[in-house]
């Protein structure tokens, strides 16, 4: 009984550890881009308009299928007058009732219609292809929201860390004032101070721990990830990435832009488009076979001789000759339509530049940022280590010693944003030209 109570207590020592364990992911940012790329419903929604796309494609192809209908007619007759004389004819008598049974059968096949089919099924499959590279954007946004959320999160980690450093170096500080307020050697106010740098910094951590919950909150919920799993970050390689020509990224863009190759698509589709509408003007082509079953005999099944089945098999040419005057404003239509397209990739092109030129800026002087600050971290390394000295010298105030050490902890905070910045810079550079991944 004693050994089965302490193995339940143990147990209950041991659950939270292990419940924390299971709400606990490391996880790194390839893995975070692949989870939010699988969990995305942005991205279901746009497979399923890709298959709504492939299925309106098959449905204009079964357009150029032959076409089949066969019906069955009973009629029956109720003949109140029997008899019947026309002029001075000898009459002829008419049965009390009459029954019939007619049945038809035909198959139609459309031989040349101006191209129209062929031009439809064209443009839908352009429209098809149109839809393919939605889902293509739509995974590079769904990326890009990942990497922005994964290093908003290592920001937040990283200045948490710089923090916790602070904190333990303030209270170190805290307690040699103590001790040389003991001796005599610094004032009450002295302590006061680093009291309250103390408690600035502790509000400061408070700050960037409930930041840090809504960021990690937001990433799981990226990630299609229980809503309280604590996501344990690695470091994403803020290697700085050799940066190419501007004249690079440019080209590049202007070739992979899902926008700007949806507009060629669509340009092209404008194209078949026009074509269709120009065959409105031309004659079409048909062939097709009627099987006809005539039964007036009144029988379900006739008897011999009492029925036929012609059968008959014919082409039809038909032109709408009016088409030739009616149908050049619809042409006329099409090409505005078409050339709207053609404009609006000219405007698009100069967005995509523009787009591309400012964010290439942003992230050089990103890395010009992090250069001057790892240099500003030198300098405020420096002017701590002499500060601290003339601190315990007493030579320095509480004032300058707090001073120096907040300018030298803030130095580091801002250069890790800064190459967690740079990083964010890279992603989006990389995005404005279509591509996340090289």
């Amino acid at each position: 009984m004693i050994n089965r109570t302490l193995k339940l207590s143990c147990l209950a020592l041991l659950m939270p550890g292990i419940l924390y364990a299971q709400n606990l992911k490391k996880i790194t940012l390839p893995e975070a881009v692949q989870l939010g790329i699988e969990n995305s419903k942005n991205l279901k929604l746009s497979q399923n308009k890709i298959e709504e796309a492939r299925a309106r494609l098959e449905v204009v192809k079964d357009n150029a299928l032959p076409t089949a209908d066969a019906s069955f007619i009973y009629n029956h007759a109720e003949i109140p007058t029997h008899k019947l004389s026309i002029g001075g004819a000898t009459p002829f008598n008419l049965p009390n009732r009459a029954d019939a049974f007619i049945g038809t059968a035909a198959v139609q096949e459309l031989v040349y219609g101006g191209g129209k089919l062929k031009y439809a099924r064209e443009s839908t499959r352009l429209l098809a292809e149109v839809a393919g590279l939605d889902a293509d954007k739509s995974k590079e946004e769904v990326s890009y929201a990942v990497i922005d959320t994964y290093f908003s999160l290592y920001k937040l980690m990283q200045s948490k860390k710089v923090v916790a450093q602070n904190l333990a170096s303030i209270a170190s500080q805290l307690k040699q004032a103590q001790r040389f307020f003991e001796q005599g050697i610094v004032t009450k106010n002295d302590v006061l101070r680093f009291q309250l740098q103390q408690s600035n910094i502790t509000l400061t951590d408070l700050e960037i721990e409930s930041n840090r919950k809504v960021v990690n909150y937001n990433l799981d919920i990226l990630l299609g990830l229980p809503e309280d799993t604590e996501l344990e970050i690695s470091n994403p390689e803020l290697t700085n990435q050799q940066i190419a020509s501007l004249s690079s990224y440019m080209d590049r863009a202007l070739s992979s832009r899902q926008e700007l190759q949806q507009l060629d698509l669509r340009n092209r589709a404008a194209e078949s488009d026009l074509k269709s509408v120009k065959a409105n003007t031309l004659p079409t082509v048909g062939v097709g076979a009627n099987l006809y079953y005539i039964n007036p005999s009144g029988k379900f099944i006739p008897p011999v001789n009492q029925y036929i089945m012609p059968v008959t098999v014919g082409a039809t040419l038909s032109w709408n000759i009016g088409s030739l005057w009616t149908n050049k404003n619809k042409v006329s239509e099409s090409r505005i339509q078409q050339k709207n397209i053609q404009i609006q990739k000219e405007i698009e092109s100069d967005q995509v530049k523009t787009e591309v030129n400012k964010n290439y800026q942003s992230y050089q002087l990103a890395l010009n940022k992090i250069n001057i600050l790892e240099t500003s971290i030198a300098q405020a390394v420096e002017n701590d280590r002499l500060l601290e000295s003339k601190y315990k010298n007493n030579v320095a105030s509480a004032i300058d010693r707090i001073d120096a050490e907040t300018l030298l902890y803030q130095a580091k905070i801002n250069l890790e944003i800064a190459r967690a910045d740079a990083g964010i810079a890279y992603y989006t550079l990389l995005k404005s030209t279509g591509k996340i991944s090289q």
